[in-house]
């Protein structure tokens, strides 16, 4: 069988977007290892400033945010630049956020995972060792911008979270035009 990407020239960037915990990284690894793409971790580029406020409860500020994601933006357009397609998971609540990392090419294309509040927030209360308290929920939600009529016309898609990982990831390579929901079992290409 042939890979997913076999005769893809172009590099393909991904960013998986939502509010904290609901499921962008489970998405993005899922993506990352059937696509055979690079994986970064959003949350990996913040500085450690940032991560101290999220800690202890205290929502970032524009300001907080403007040099995180410049250094995400900087790190998509290289792997652009070496053609390599990669997928990214990055909140992106605002329109402005998605602005500044589309500055990395016309590559960038964004997947809004969906959840209702109370499905993330139960599945905050059970992850461990993420440095996000679940207090902070209820801002994210408030923060969101939905991806805008020409956000979705330039191949970004919302997918919802709500079923099984295999579910999400099947419905996720579909919206994304990657794969046939038929093609993914348990998270693998069959």
């Amino acid at each position: 069988m042939t890979g997913p990407t076999q005769g893809r020239h172009e590099p393909d960037v991904v960013i998986v977007m939502g509010v904290s915990g609901v499921g962008k990284s489970t998405v993005a690894k899922g993506l990352s290892t059937i696509m055979g793409w690079q994986f970064a971790e959003g949350d990996a580029f913040h500085p450690e400033a940032n991560i101290a406020k999220m800690h202890a409860g205290t929502p970032l500020t524009d300001e907080d945010r403007w040099p995180w994601l410049r250094l995400l933006r900087d790190w998509m357009a290289e792997e652009i630049a070496a053609g390599h397609s990669s997928v990214v998971t990055c909140s992106a609540l605002k329109v402005v956020y998605r602005d500044l990392l589309r500055e990395a090419g016309p590559e960038v294309r964004f997947l809004h995972l969906i959840a209702p509040e109370s499905l993330v927030g139960d599945r905050m209360g059970h992850r461990e060792g993420h440095f996000m308290p679940s207090s902070l929920l209820h801002s994210q939600f408030e923060t969101l911008e939905p991806l805008a009529p020409e956000e979705l016309a330039r191949g970004s898609v919302v997918v919802s979270v709500e079923g099984s990982a295999p579910e999400v990831l099947a419905r996720v390579l579909a919206a994304l035009s990657l794969a046939d929901p038929s093609d993914v079992q348990e998270g693998h290409r069959a």
